[in-house]
């Protein structure tokens, strides 16, 4: 094949790549999500096939764990709601009808009754949103299934169709690539769920000493807002500290907001989340926790894989440039 054929065909890809791009854009959060979750089932489907199973089924299994586990999820968070939702419509009724609060010698006063008006309204907003969201949310899960699914039972061809185009003399560039992002993909899931355990773990005694009578169910809740990297424990922080306030105790509610902002909402990220980092994904702390917070505030919650997994791949570029310029490469 010419050199100028070449060019035409990869300017035509490009063109229809970015053309895919536009016209899927409202579901290339979804693929990505699957793509990155289908390379971390990859084992537990060699796992299955291994001790005999069928690849279609083999699939169909690894398929199913990824979407009960995820289903499970949300579920037991829902049921722990649930489970609390008479100490909840209590807290809500025995909120004052105003807040007064004494700064520097002057007393503010916060009427309830507006701040009631303002959380009902937010909340209807959201109970609508999620209603016209229903279809959507349930057509990319079912978008979600499908893709984990196809790529897994079609692992060979696809990574065949990818490494098709690729020069031989790079095909090991590639390789390379392909298995810096299967260990930090895998990292950054195994490192999302200690996070969200270790968040649990220090929130326990925190609320415990706070003096907070249902403290294992806050506790749950704030290793389950690990899972929204937006959102996360600091929300939860935040709510308790406005509690209190509304209490008129205010040397507990910044006593909440300091302890419980550090300790739960602060540590788990800062700390153990880029130490484990270092461990699993081979990427020193400060460079995951520029991609995580950098991909969270760029690309939303999907960002917090986007992040990371861009970082490691710069690494891995800059890794592998440094072994060619001083004759380690292969080429």
């Amino acid at each position: 094949m010419s050199a100028a054929r070449q060019r035409v065909l990869v300017g035509v890809l490009a063109l229809l790549g970015l053309l895919a791009a536009a016209v899927l854009f409202d579901v290339l959060g979804t693929v990505f999500f699957a793509v990155t979750v289908a390379y971390v089932l990859v084992p537990l489907h060699e796992r299955f096939v291994r001790r005999g199973v069928p690849s279609w089924w083999a699939s169909a299994a690894a398929t199913t764990v990824a979407f009960v586990s995820v289903l499970l999820f949300f579920a037991s968070f829902g049921f722990l709601v649930y489970r609390r939702r008479s100490e909840l419509v209590g807290f809500l009724l025995d909120l004052p009808e105003s807040v007064t609060v004494e700064l520097f010698g002057t007393a503010f006063t916060v009427d309830a009754g507006v701040v009631t008006e303002v959380t009902r309204e937010y909340l209807g907003v959201v109970a609508l949103a999620m209603a016209r969201l229903a279809p959507v949310l349930a057509l990319k899960g079912t978008l979600f299934v499908l893709l984990v699914f196809a790529l897994l039972i079609r692992r060979g061809e696809t990574r065949r169709a990818l490494l098709a185009p690729v020069p031989h003399a790079y095909r090991d560039v590639a390789a390379a690539f392909h298995e810096r992002t299967r260990e930090t993909l895998f990292a950054i899931y195994v490192l999302q769920a200690a996070t969200a355990a270790a968040t649990f773990l220090v929130a326990l005694p925190v609320f415990y000493l706070l003096d907070y009578q249902f403290y294992l169910t806050l506790a749950l809740v704030a290793g389950f807002l690990q899972f929204l990297p937006i959102v996360g424990p600091s929300f939860l922080v935040a709510l308790l500290a406005v509690s209190r306030l509304a209490a008129d105790e205010v040397v507990a509610a910044l006593l909440v907001l300091t302890v419980g902002g550090v300790v739960v909402g602060w540590l788990p990220d800062a700390v153990i989340r880029t130490r484990l980092a270092r461990e699993t994904a081979h990427l020193p702390g400060s460079l995951y926790f520029v991609g995580f917070t950098g991909g969270l505030l760029s690309v939303g919650p999907i960002g917090f894989i986007a992040g990371p997994l861009v970082v490691a791949l710069l690494v891995e570029a800059a890794e592998l440039l440094a072994a060619e310029v001083n004759g380690d490469g292969g080429g």
